[in-house]
């Protein structure tokens, strides 16, 4: 069972729903779509899966149609009532009404924390990022993501140096993770219809930080990453003034008159090793 189009318009009369554009409301309306989702997430019986934002549940019916378990984090409680209804009572699913980015991730993995989660959502603009940067700083036992965002955002997510959209979001998922976009999902899927496309990124954590967390934490790699970006124009010399001292450039094999977007993850972390600092 998928939701069409029809059933959506049908489940939202049917419990007084108006999608908000403050959440970011567009829900999923075609089954091919969230099948595809559930199928290059590479879930199945057994997996477990942690779900933000179902919504009415179009994605949560595929990803359970593959056999896996799944923890479906809603912060709209009109929208958890219609999920609790929708769903079989049988089904291995957990619904749980809140702010994913203020509730206690480590709570939902109790009791299978030895298997890897799989991350599979539907991100809405205001929440993409810092979503998926929580996962791979916060919650370790999520070994993969798949993850539908607009399209500007997936760019970012997977960008890499001396391209626009690189910044600080590409240098951090980088230092924990492979990403790379996946496919497109065009506008006309979704109920109400953005203005934007959609594209899916597929997130595979690495086996260890691309950064020795031994050689320096990532409170301090997090720290000087930000600085450079935070003036991406200037030269690394200026924007990591009083952050990085100034023989380690050298020490690091970056040359002080590159820019934010010139360094790789690697790069990055050298400099932040190198140039003394704090992790504060």
């Amino acid at each position: 069972m998928t939701l069409s189009g029809p059933e959506i318009h049908r489940l939202l009369s049917e419990h007084g729903i108006h999608p908000s554009k403050a959440l970011g409301q567009n829900f999923v309306a075609d089954p091919n779509t969230v099948r595809r989702i559930a199928r290059l997430a590479g879930v199945g019986s057994g997996s477990h899966v942690l779900e933000i934002g179902p919504g009415l549940g179009s994605l949560t019916l595929a990803l359970l149609e593959t056999g896996a378990d799944v923890v479906a984090v809603e912060i709209d409680r009109r929208l958890t009532a219609a999920l609790r209804a929708l769903l079989p009572a049988a089904a291995p699913v957990r619904v749980i009404e809140g702010d994913a980015l203020r509730l206690d991730w480590l709570a939902w993995f109790e009791g299978a924390e030895d298997a890897p989660w799989t991350l599979v959502a539907n991100l809405p603009y205001s929440v993409a990022t810092p979503v998926v940067l929580h996962a791979l700083e916060e919650a370790p036992v999520i070994g993969s993501a798949l993850v539908m965002v607009q399209r500007e955002v997936a760019d970012r997510l997977v960008a890499t140096p001396n391209t626009a959209a690189y910044g600080a979001v590409s240098v951090r998922v980088a230092y924990f993770a492979e990403a790379t976009i996946v496919g497109q999902v065009p506008a006309s899927v979704f109920i109400p219809r953005p203005k934007v496309e959609s594209s899916l990124v597929r997130v595979v954590r690495r086996p260890r930080p691309a950064v020795d967390p031994a050689l320096v934490s990532y409170q301090r790699f997090d720290a000087v990453v930000r600085a450079g970006f935070g003036h991406r124009r200037k030269m690394l010399r200026r924007s990591l003034a009083g952050v990085v001292e100034p023989a380690a450039f050298e020490a690091a094999g970056v040359a002080p008159t590159a820019r934010a977007e010139d360094l790789d993850v690697a790069s990055w972390g050298r400099l932040a090793a190198l140039g003394g600092g704090t992790d504060g």
